[in-house]
This record gives structure tokens, sequence and C-alpha cells, in this order.
């Protein structure tokens, strides 16, 4: 029997990273379950949905997306409505568009993700590049591909899930894995006001890549700086 796989992200169900790696583990032989939302909820963290109503919206066997709903909202309505409870070997949530290290992980719909996944009771991972600069998500997805095939060999304790960062490098050009403390520094934070045509003031809250000057030793910044998954 295969194994389940539950994937999701928080970029949307079109994005590059979710293709890349839910055609990886396919070609695996794992049954894929994807349930990702319809469009992208980064920095959503682990929120759920109680305002407004959810509609789930088939786009092909066993690939979902969830109207205007958060990673979440996807793993509570993927895993009671679409599975009908019935309970995958693992989730995991990706591939994200750019590193989710430092500060940053709070923020995270992907790392929001594996967390609701871990308390449902599921193996969880949460997988980012590390950069969101030309990632290759092709060569990324070979190394996820590896830790899923791992982590469904050796189960991760209970009520612990992995928030992994691999570097946007050539996969023979990446130095191994290192278990790292999360680090201080997030994105540089920018808030920008512009004037709509009616002259009302609005603002875009941003930031820039993660300031990894800021990196000490033993962070994930570090890490994935020097060339390591972490």
């Amino acid at each position: 029997m295969k194994k389940i796989v539950f994937l999701t992200n928080d970029d949307g169900y079109q994005s590059k990273g979710l293709q890349a790696i839910r055609n990886r583990l396919i070609e695996e032989n794992f049954r894929v379950v994807t349930v990702a939302p319809d469009r992208n909820m980064s920095g959503t963290s682990h929120s759920l949905t109680f305002t407004r109503p959810l509609k789930i919206e088939k786009i092909e066997e066993d690939f979902y997306c969830i109207v205007d709903g958060t990673p979440a909202d996807c793993v509570h309505l993927g895993l009671n409505v679409i599975l009908q409870n019935q309970k995958p070997d693992l989730l995991v949530s990706g591939i994200n568009t750019g590193p989710n290290i430092g500060n940053d992980v709070f923020y995270s719909g992907t790392v929001g993700a594996a967390r609701e996944g871990t308390l449902f009771g599921i193996p969880s991972v949460a997988f980012s590049v590390g950069s969101s600069k030309n990632p290759n998500f092709e060569d990324v997805s070979k190394v996820a591909v590896k830790i899923v095939k791992a982590l469904l060999i050796k189960n991760l304790p209970k009520g612990t899930f992995l928030n992994v960062n691999i570097p946007t490098i050539p996969t023979e050009k990446i130095k191994g894995f290192l278990l790292t403390k999360q680090g201080r520094g997030a994105f540089k934070e920018e808030i920008v006001k512009y004037l709509s045509p009616s002259k009302e003031e609005y603002y875009w809250i941003g930031g820039e890549e993660a300031l990894l000057e800021e990196c000490s030793p033993g962070t994930d910044y570090t890490a994935v700086k020097d060339g390591y998954v972490s």
C-alpha cells in the first residue's frame, strides 16, 4: 500500500515550489493528497478562519484548493473533510519561496501548517528554500524528498515537527545537514506609504531578504549561508 503524504503550503496551489515537490513525491510512488490555499497566504502563521465560510475546490484527483483559506484551514479541512479522518503518514508543507529562519518562523504560514499537523498527531515537516532569488526548486525538491523518506523510516518524536531550509545551490555543493538553533534576526522591516488615485493613504508592509550579516555560530542563518541544510 502506498504511503500517504498530505501536502500543503502558504504560497498557493499554483506555486512552483508546491508543484516541484508534488511531482517528485508522485514519481517516488507516494499517494500525495494536496490541499493548498487558492492564493498566496504568506504571513498568516497558524491562524484559522472563523468569520467567513470556506469553499473546497477540486483541481484534479487528490488535488484541492481552499478558497480564501489559510494553511492551517487547509490542514483542518483536508484531514477532516477530504481524507475523512484517514490519517496520512506524513504532512509536508512547502516548498516555500524564500527562507523561514529567525523570527520569520513565527509569522510563516508554511511553518504554521506543519505545526497544525503536529497538533493532529501527524509527523510534519516544513520546507523552504534558502533564498527567494532564482530558487532551483527541482534540486531543492530532490533534497526534500530524501528527508521525507528518512522521516518515514524513523519517525519524529511525538509533538515535534521539523522546519527545514535548503540552500539554493547545486545539490552536489550542499555540505550536509545541521540541527541548529533559531536565529534572532528576520527580514529588514519596511513600511512603504502610497497615495491612491483619490489621495487616500495606504501602506504596504514588506521586507528584504533575511539579514545574514547578523548571523552567529550555530544558528539557522549561518547554516544556510554556509551551504548546509538546516
